[in-house]
């Protein structure tokens, strides 16, 4: 039998082991102190910050910065326990508006490191320099502002100092901290110096909002994010009357990764991670993105400081929300609205459409080209039965002005292309898919633009043109309910049943109807009419678990668009249909001001460009 171990008599803690053990919170490595002390150069007011950095941060770590400075009678306070000058009070604390707040940054690496501060106000003569560990003030010589000096992290525990890893890798997390910072603000500069050489450089942009932040983008992450990137806001027009505003930049389709390695969510310039924004991200991505790719974005979520809580988590990189579902709406919308216009129209559209025109199907233009019979031919081969033209025209819109003349019954002969004779400029108003000269295998339209060459998948084109449609036609339609003759019962969880129950509203507007059976059983009575021949216990389910959490809605949006892609596939052209120059020009002309266009609905591209200089690399033009 195993005895118990004596008795210890409950006792205070001494304050050095107290302060120890909340370093165990703040500080993991490096990189945790890099953080903290540029977030408190933030909170001054630097416009400048320089971060020298020896053995990776193991060895030193200190942060220059020219802000307004700690007075000579508060640089021993600064260094105590829960002292700080940025809340008095719970009402404070409950609208953080700076990065720092808790006070206890400076104590926690001070129990653990050797720490020298110095620092000078801009009223003061000289600057004041403080020896954490012995006490002692004595005058020093800088500018305004503040330097902090970290000096052998870990010394006093060096149990701690084993986890960490090389000096490479701590320093990459350094970096990767101050990073995060530069890109909330493009207005202040940024540089990292390793071993006294310069590691990284971010100059201060003199530029406002979504152009700044557009600016150090491209110098952190690199200029081709931003080129493959899309600028978002929310609400359209900027304002936050609503205390709710979401801007930044998110990545086309095309720029997705493997990893998650380039989302960058702030809320009210701070970095966070939070399951509210990167879900309603991937919910806004799920129309477009291919597979298990990972999107990209930098977004910025500035909401009045009452309504986040950003005292969850010692790191502060956790935050919870007053009201989630409405951060998940905006964040959802936002990144929607950025991807929805088609990258093809933009340029024909600038200023010229709103977002409901633009997703108004346009008729092909009235021009058309100087042409003969080319000299090369493309065989057809064989017909996908039940898909003709005819049908194709009807779903573009029927007959109309400028609409392509059906091919009746498909041709039985060989078709020549026809091809632009010489080389005749766009007409003016240049169409940004240009005008299409052949089709190739009867797979791919090939037309010309001011840029060189376009290459269109006419498949997945139309499927994405049909599908946008039938969306619109769900959209305009109220969302009915459908009775099931026999109610669908399942085994309930505890926190399935109290949804039901709290949310029964929520559910009857999205048609459905989940009721308590019994205490661990619900019953789902009803669904919504277009999802009848669905699985209904699914789809409650699916339902219930985003209701705990988020704005489920688009949990039916997802099981509806799964439906309606099937029927655009079925109902879009198919590949080996020979089509001819106006019904290729007509599908250009939607493709341009139809929403989502640049992807089919299963994420893949549908049109790519080739410019002419790639054209001339191909074949050694200039060389």
């Amino acid at each position: 039998m195993t005895s118990l171990p004596p008795r210890r008599p409950i006792r205070e803690l001494p304050d050095e082991l107290i302060s120890q053990i909340a370093a165990g919170e703040v500080v993991e490595r490096p990189a945790s102190v890099v953080r903290e002390l540029v977030d408190n150069a933030l909170d001054a007011g630097a416009k400048q910050i320089t971060v020298r950095l020896l053995g990776g941060g193991v060895r030193l770590i200190a942060v220059e910065d020219d802000g307004v400075g700690i007075p000579q009678a508060e640089l021993s306070q600064a260094v105590k326990r829960h002292a700080t000058s940025k809340i008095a009070s719970l009402a404070e604390l409950e609208s953080v508006g700076t990065m720092g707040f808790r006070g206890e940054a400076l104590a926690a690496i001070a129990s653990v490191a050797e720490m020298g501060l110095l620092s000078r106000t801009q009223g003061d003569g000289h600057a004041w320099q403080l020896d954490v560990r012995s006490g002692e003030l004595a005058p020093g010589a800088r500018s305004p502002g503040t330097s902090i000096e970290v000096r052998e992290l870990f010394y006093a525990t060096p149990a701690r100092r084993k986890f960490l890893k090389s000096d490479n890798t701590e320093l990459a997390h350094c970096i990767e901290a101050v990073r995060r910072h530069a890109l909330a603000r493009p207005d202040v500069g940024f540089a990292i110096w390793h071993e006294g050489k310069l590691s990284a450089q971010w100059r201060a942009v003199p530029l406002p909002g979504l152009d700044g932040i557009a600016r150090r983008l491209a110098d952190v992450l690199g200029e081709d994010f931003i080129e493959r990137a899309v600028p978002l806001m929310w609400p359209a027009d900027g304002s936050d009357a609503r205390g709710l505003r979401v801007s930044g930049f998110a990545g086309i389709p095309d720029a997705a990764r493997s990893r998650a390695d380039q989302q960058f969510a702030y809320v009210n310039g701070r970095f966070v991670r939070d399951k509210v924004i990167s879900h309603a991200v991937r919910a806004a991505f799920d129309d477009v993105l291919h597979g298990q790719r990972q999107p990209v974005y930098a977004l910025f979520v500035e909401i009045a400081p009452e309504r986040v809580d950003v005292n969850v988590h010692p790191t502060k990189i956790e935050v919870r929300f007053r009201d989630s579902r409405e951060v998940h709406h905006a964040v959802q919308k936002a990144v929607d609205a950025a991807l929805a216009v088609p990258r093809a129209g933009q340029a024909a559209e600038a200023g010229a459409q709103t977002p409901t025109q633009a997703a108004t199907p346009m008729a092909a233009p009235a021009w058309t080209p100087p042409v003969r019979q080319s000299g090369f031919s493309f065989a057809p081969r064989e017909e996908t039965a039940g898909h003709r033209i005819s049908d194709v025209a009807a779903l573009w819109g029927g007959a109309r002005a400028g609409a392509p003349t059906p091919l009746g019954d498909g041709p039985t002969s060989p078709v020549r292309a026809e091809s632009v004779e010489a080389h005749t400029p766009l007409p003016d108003g240049d169409w940004p898919l240009g005008r299409a000269i052949a089709q190739l295998q009867g797979i791919y339209i090939l037309a010309e633009n001011a840029q060189g060459l376009v290459i269109v998948d006419m498949h997945a084109a139309h499927e994405r043109i049909v599908y946008e449609r039938l969306k619109r036609q769900l959209a305009e339609r109220a969302l009915a309910s459908q009775p099931l003759l026999i109610p669908a019962t399942f085994a309930a969880t505890p926190e399935e049943t109290a949804t039901a129950e709290s949310r029964a509203e929520a559910l009857a507007a999205l048609g459905l109807d989940v009721a308590p059976l019994s205490a661990r059983t619900l019953a789902v009575r009803a669904v919504p009419t277009t999802l009848a021949q669905g699985d209904p216990v699914e789809l409650a389910r699916s339902v219930l678990a985003e209701l705990a959490q988020h704005d489920a809605s688009h949990v039916l949006q997802r099981a509806e668009h799964e439906l309606l892609a099937t029927m655009a596939c079925h109902g879009a052209v198919r590949a080996n249909r020979l089509l001819t120059l106006d019904e290729m020009n007509a599908l250009l002309r939607q493709m341009e001001v139809t929403e989502r266009s640049d992807q089919c609905n299963h994420g893949r591209p549908t049109w790519r460009q080739l410019s002419l200089r790639e054209l001339d690399a191909l074949f050694l033009r200039g060389r």
